[in-house]
C-alpha cells in the first residue's frame, strides 16, 4: 500500500484525469423570488419534505459520537438531497443533523459549521451542549448542528483509507498541501476514494457549491425564512457563498476566523504557512522564558533546535506506549495543531521534553486528537472528507507550481524543514472524476445582504487577520476585532466579550460599533 507524502505545501494539481462517466455538477445559481420561497418544479419535493427528529445513538459514527449522542437533551434527523442537483430524479443522499431545543421563546434555527472542511457539525454542537444549555443563543434558538455531504453521518460518506492503514501511517498525511509523488498515484488515490464514497458521481458531489445548496434545503425544511448561521474557519466560506448564493434567505450570518476572499488557493496556502511559522516563534519565545525549554532559552535558535528533534524521525520513529511510534510527519501534525490555539502550549512543551527525552506518547496524543482518533483506535472521517471537499474547490497547480510553492513555503515557514531536498510531486486531486466546481474568486460582493457579523483574530496562525478585514469588506458587513493569539472563538465560552455580541447580533440583529475590540 502506497502513502500520500506530505511535504506542507498545498491543495492543488495538475491534469485531470477521469476515473469513471457522470455528468459535473452544475455550477449553483442564485434563486429569484421571494425571501424563503421554495423553487418550483422538480426540486420542490426536497424543500417541501418533512424532517422527523429521533434519538441521536444511531447517528453515532465513532466512540466519541457514541457518548455524546446517547445525552436525550439532543435528537437527530436526515434531510434528504440529491446527489446532482441537475439531475433531481437521480441518486439522493441525506444530510444527518442534531437539534439542541430552544429553551425559550424561539427565533428560529442557528445553523452551525466548525469548519474543516470535513468537521462533523453534529459533533461540534454537541460538545458544546452545556454552553447552550445555560446562554442566550440555546434560549432563543434551536441550535443545529450538520455534518455536510460526505462527513461523518451524512450519506454519501467519503471512505479512502480505512483505519488499519491511518495506523499503519498510510493514507493522507495531514499536511496542509498534501501531495502525491506522479501520475499513477494520483490516479489510484482517486479510484480507491471513489470506490469507497459510492462511485465517481458522488464523489464529484463532495463540495463547497453543494453544500451551500444543502443549507438551503436545512433551512426551509426546518422550517425557517431566512437562515441564521454561525460558522468557523472553512464554515466561514460556506456562509459566505451561501450570502451571495441566496442572499434574499439570509437573516443572519456570523463568521468566525475567516478564510481571506481576496487570496487565490496557492496565496492562501502561503498565508496560512507564514502565520503558522509566526505562531511557531510566539510559542518558541513564550517557552525560552523557562530554563527547561525544550528549544532552548534562545528563541533565535528555536527552529534549528526543533529541527534537532524532529529530524531524526525520519529514519527513526520514537517508541510509544502503543507500539506505533512517532513519525516525522506525526510531530509535524502533533505540532502544527498544537499551534492553533496558546493553551495548548503546554502540553506542546511537555511533548518536546519528552521526545528530546527519547519518547513520543504525548505528542502522539496531540496528533491522534487532530487525526480525529478514538481510544479505540477507530478514526472519524474528517482527514478523507477534507481533500474530497477541496478536491472539488480548488484549482489544480501544475507539478511545476507545486514544487515551486514547496519551495516558498520552506522559505516562509523554515520549522516545517524536514531537511530533504525539495523534489517534483503531483497533487492528489490531479485525478479526480471532475473539474472543480466554486467559482474563484469564490465570493465577490456586494450582494445586497442583511447586515452581517465577522470576527477576525489578531494572531490566528490558521487564517491570518487580514483575511477577516476583507471578509468583512466584501460582505458589506460588520468586523470584531480579538486580541488573542488562538483560532476559533465564537460562543465557546472562553470571552464574555465576543459571546456577548455575538449573541446580541444573532438574538437581537445588533451590530458591534466599528471600532469594538474584545480580547481573548
Amino acid at each position: 500500500m502506497f502513502r500520500v507524502r506530505s511535504t506542507l505545501v498545498a491543495l492543488g494539481a495538475a491534469s485531470l484525469v477521469l476515473i469513471g462517466a457522470c455528468a459535473a455538477p452544475a455550477p449553483f445559481e442564485t434563486r429569484s423570488g421571494p425571501p424563503g420561497s421554495a423553487p418550483a418544479g422538480e426540486l420542490a419535493e426536497f424543500y417541501d419534505q418533512q424532517v422527523a427528529f429521533e434519538r441521536c445513538a444511531p447517528y453515532a459514527t465513532t466512540a466519541l459520537d457514541e457518548k455524546l449522542f446517547a445525552d436525550d437533551r439532543y435528537d437527530c434527523a436526515r434531510v434528504q438531497v440529491p446527489v446532482d442537483y441537475a439531475d433531481p430524479d437521480g441518486p439522493r443522499g441525506e444530510v444527518a443533523l442534531l437539534r439542541v431545543k430552544a429553551r425559550g421563546e424561539k427565533i428560529g434555527s442557528l445553523l452551525v459549521n466548525p469548519g474543516g472542511p470535513g468537521g462533523s457539525g453534529m459533533n461540534f454542537v454537541a460538545l458544546l451542549g452545556p454552553l447552550w444549555a445555560a446562554g442566550p443563543v440555546g434560549e432563543r434558538f434551536d441550535v443545529i448542528g450538520f455534518d455536510p455531504r460526505g462527513v461523518g453521518a451524512s450519506t454519501p460518506r467519503v471512505d479512502c483509507y480505512t483505519d488499519a492503514e491511518y495506523e499503519r501511517g498510510e493514507g493522507f498525511s495531514g499536511a496542509l498541501v498534501p501531495d502525491v509523488a506522479d501520475e499513477q498515484e494520483a490516479r489510484m488515490v482517486a479510484q480507491r476514494c471513489a470506490e469507497g464514497s459510492g462511485g465517481p458521481q458522488a464523489l464529484a458531489s463532495f463540495g463547497t457549491s453543494n453544500v451551500v445548496r444543502d443549507m438551503d434545503v436545512l433551512r426551509a425544511t426546518l422550517g425557517d425564512e431566512k437562515l441564521s448561521y454561525l460558522g468557523i474557519s472553512y464554515g466561514t466560506q460556506l456562509g459566505a457563498v451561501y450570502a451571495e448564493a441566496f442572499p434574499q434567505n439570509v437573516r443572519a450570518m456570523a463568521l468566525d476566523s475567516a478564510i481571506d476572499p481576496d487570496l487565490t488557493a496557492t496565496e492562501f496556502n502561503f498565508a496560512q504557512m507564514t502565520g503558522f511559522q509566526k505562531a511557531f516563534e510566539r510559542y518558541a519565545a513564550d517557552c525560552a522564558t523557562s530554563a527547561d525549554c525544550p528549544l532552548g532559552t534562545d528563541p533565535v535558535r528555536a527552529t534549528e533546535a526543533f529541527q534537532a528533534i524532529a529530524r531524526p524521525l525520519l529514519e527513526h520513529p520514537a517508541p510509544t506506549a502503543d507500539g506505533r511510534g512517532l513519525t516525522y510527519d506525526d510531530v509535524m501534525n502533533a505540532v502544527t495543531s498544537a499551534l492553533y490555539a496558546q493553551s495548548l502550549w503546554p502540553k506542546l512543551t511537555e511533548g518536546l521534553a519528552e521526545l528530546a527525552a527519547g519518547r513520543g506518547d504525548v505528542l502522539q496524543a496531540q496528533r491522534d486528537s487532530a487525526f480525529g482518533r478514538g481510544p479505540d483506535g477507530r478514526y472519524n472521517n474528517s482527514g478523507d472528507a477534507a481533500y474530497a471537499i477541496r478536491c472539488m474547490d480548488l484549482p489544480r497547480r501544475t507539478p511545476a507550481e507545486q514544487t515551486e510553492l514547496a519551495r516558498q513555503i520552506r522559505a516562509a515557514a523554515p520549522f516545517t524543514d524536514s531537511g530533504r531536498p525539495v523534489r517534483e510531486s503531483h497533487h492528489e486531486c490531479e485525478a479526480w472524476p471532475q473539474p472543480p466546481t466554486l467559482p474563484q474568486p469564490w465570493v465577490t460582493g456586494p450582494v445586497g445582504l442583511p447586515p452581517t457579523l465577522t470576527i477576525s483574530i489578531t494572531g490566528d496562525p490558521a487564517t491570518p487577520y487580514e483575511g477577516g478585514i476583507n471578509l468583512a469588506r466584501v460582505l458589506g458587513g460588520s468586523l470584531l476585532t480579538v486580541e488573542g493569539a488562538q483560532h476559533g472563538i465564537a460562543l465557546l465560552g472562553q470571552s464574555e466579550c465576543v459571546d456577548g455580541l455575538v449573541a446580541d447580533y444573532l438574538i437581537d440583529l445588533q451590530t458591534p460599533p466599528d471600532d469594538a475590540r474584545c480580547t481573548a
